[in-house]
């Protein structure tokens, strides 16, 4: 079934898109069958579930956080993550900077930027996310790549689409010289269609991949 899925999803979407699997609170084992049909990018929302995750899987998979960090736990997942979606605040960055020069890497960010209506959603404004930018270019270790969002949970299509094509928009003006941002990761299982129509370069997919969540 998940292999079905994903290739259900594939076809679906343009080939420049990047699908993350989403496969928080999913056992190995439905890791390893996605991957067995060629699925590469999974996406965590828990560090300690990521960590393990990694330590018992092939080391070819490319580990995508997207939950919610907290700075103390970067330290768990510095080694080895391939990008961190939710960069929220600066001082985020400087701990995953920190982590990353630790470790000998250079660690890929996206910014995330408050577009939903809801007060549950982390993230930055256009202001916080122009002085991060800023700021981020004296950081060696940490690489911003783009912007991540989540759209607010309504069934108004109107009103998603609005938020996707403000995010699009942001990530055509807020790049710099130093500060490139090719990645716009937005659109989960419900609309991540709709997310592309609106120019996402990555989708979230859980779910509509591995069944709905225990």
């Amino acid at each position: 079934m998940i292999a079905q899925n994903l290739k259900n999803i594939l076809n679906a979407i343009p080939s420049e898109v990047t699908l993350v699997a989403v496969s928080k609170t999913k056992p190995n084992s439905a890791i390893m069958e996605a991957y067995d049909a060629g699925q590469r990018v999974f996406g965590e929302n828990k560090v300690q579930d990521m960590a393990a995750k990694a330590e018992a899987l092939p080391k070819d998979i490319q580990w995508h956080m997207i939950g919610h960090l907290q700075s103390n736990k970067v330290k768990y997942i510095a080694s080895f993550v391939s990008l961190i979606h939710g960069i929220d605040s600066l001082k985020l960055l400087k701990e995953v900077n920190k982590r990353a020069a630790q470790n000998d890497r250079v660690i890929d960010c996206l910014l995330q930027i408050y577009i939903a209506q809801e007060e549950t959603k982390f993230g930055l404004d256009e202001s916080e996310a122009r002085a991060v930018i800023s700021t981020a270019e004296e950081l060696k270790n940490i690489r911003i790549v783009g912007l991540m969002g989540m759209a607010t949970n309504t069934s108004d299509e109107t009103q998603v689409r609005k938020e996707f094509s403000r995010l699009k928009e942001l990530s055509i003006q807020l790049p710099t010289a130093n500060c490139k941002l090719p990645t716009v990761s937005m659109g989960m299982s419900g609309d991540y269609l709709l997310a592309i129509q609106e120019g996402s370069t990555m989708v979230r997919v859980g779910s509509a991949i591995f069944g709905v969540r225990n």
